[in-house]
């Protein structure tokens, strides 16, 4: 297994690297955005725009890999991710970051699908689990490191930009250094959402409501945390805490799924969630500490609903439909990705920045109430048929997929 971690470093490296520059842009940018006198609205749309770019770059990818290979691809997504994140220094106009965001997102998830390709490609039965949580461990801890590198900085003085784009630029050493073989370009996958929503309609509106949720907090809460007096140290904690609660509790929340009925499961954190967003739009102004301990909890809540969506969908799916059904979840969170930053940011333009995670706290209920109806219609899924809680990463492309050890290649 060493000899395995030791062959794929060099990608885990580059993996690191770049979720360093991602964790730093995607708190900076908002900031930014609010101190040149960006709206709400206009922030919301920025932060959809990422998520749109990120939408056409997963199923453009593959199209991209076979024409010119996996390390080309990255280069490519790489140079032009700095370039856009050095865009954003040189115009600060609206229509301009807008495009910049929607370009940043697209070499994301090009990144993201040659580094899942390339980890899938060398992992075997045996070491396939570790390699994908050797994977999570490096998601996880690249976006907190980016997000504690806000406090290195002032947003206003266009340095963090810089140190993005360097990151992205650095990224291509590792990957551009290593002797591995390159893989097979992904498939085109065909997606069947409305399949998948007959057999596990829990599964997709659960993914659902993480996309809206999750993209617009993503998007939105270092302005609800700049809002409400937490600036530079105290705002890059909050989303650190938001990252970490998440990382921390998928796994114990999982492996607890795996023995009851996943909708309870699904139910009683998506209650939390709420919760959560109702106190944080009650109390996250009162005190620095208190903002810091409930941005936590609804990391906590709202981060493992994903994965425990995917796992519900996937215990009512034969093992040989994992990736077709997983590959069209993760369209539709998505997707719905695109649209949670601008409708937030709407509601906050009129109600406030704690608006938030009001709309947060209705989409958390909603889905508590539709899993509520479906547990009285529907029985749970045979034992036999359930899968492990596997945890996911914060943000992965349709190749994460693949490596996942629930996937058909691991049977």
């Amino acid at each position: 297994m060493r000899q395995q971690i030791t062959a794929i470093a060099a990608i885990l490296f580059s993996t690191l690297i770049f979720l360093m520059g991602n964790g730093l842009l995607g708190t900076l940018t908002p900031v930014r955005g609010h101190m040149a006198g960006f709206s709400d609205l206009v922030i919301g749309v920025i932060g959809s725009a990422y998520f749109a770019g990120f939408v056409t770059g997963c199923y453009a990818g593959p199209r991209l890999l076979r024409r010119i290979g996996h390390v080309r691809t990255f280069a490519v997504a790489a140079g032009l991710g700095a370039a856009s994140a050095l865009l954003q220094t040189l115009a600060v106009e609206q229509i301009v970051w807008i495009l910049a965001r929607g370009l940043f997102g697209f070499c994301a998830a090009n990144l993201y699908m040659v580094i899942e390709s390339w980890l899938n490609d060398r992992a075997t039965n045996e070491t396939r689990g570790r390699i994908f949580s050797s994977y999570l461990t490096v998601n996880f801890g690249g976006l907190m490191i980016g997000q504690a590198l806000f406090m290195t900085g002032r947003a206003e003085d266009f340095a963090l930009f810089n140190l993005s784009a360097i990151f992205y630029a650095l990224c291509l050493i590792p990957v551009s250094l290593t002797r591995l073989p390159q893989p097979v370009p992904p498939q085109i996958m065909r997606l069947r959402p409305l399949r998948i929503f007959r057999i596990a309609p829990v599964g997709v509106a659960g993914c659902l409501t993480v996309g809206f949720a999750n993209g617009a907090i993503w998007t939105l809460a270092p302005i609800y945390a700049s809002g409400h007096g937490l600036h530079r140290e105290y705002l890059a904690l909050f989303m650190i805490c938001f990252t970490f609660g998440g990382a921390l509790m998928q796994l114990p929340i999982g492996r607890l799924s795996d023995h009851l009925d996943r909708r309870w499961i699904i139910v009683g954190v998506a209650v939390s969630a709420a919760l959560a967003g109702l106190a944080l739009a009650r109390f996250g102004g009162i005190d620095r500490e208190m903002a810091l301990a409930l941005a936590a909890v609804m990391g906590v809540t709202a981060l493992p609903l994903y994965g425990l969506s995917v796992a519900h969908a996937n215990d009512r799916l034969p093992r040989a439909d994992f990736v077709e059904a997983s590959a069209t979840l993760l369209l539709l969170n998505a997707l719905a990705s695109v649209i949670g930053p601008t409708f937030a940011a709407f509601v906050m333009a009129r109600a406030g920045s704690a608006a938030l995670f009001v709309v947060t706290a209705a989409t958390h209920t909603a889905l508590a109430l539709f899993a509520i109806v479906r547990l009285r219609i529907k029985e749970a899924p045979p034992e036999e048929t359930r899968e492990p809680y596997a945890p996911l990463p914060a943000q992965a492309s349709p190749g994460a997929l693949e490596l996942d050890p629930r996937g058909p290649e691991a049977a």
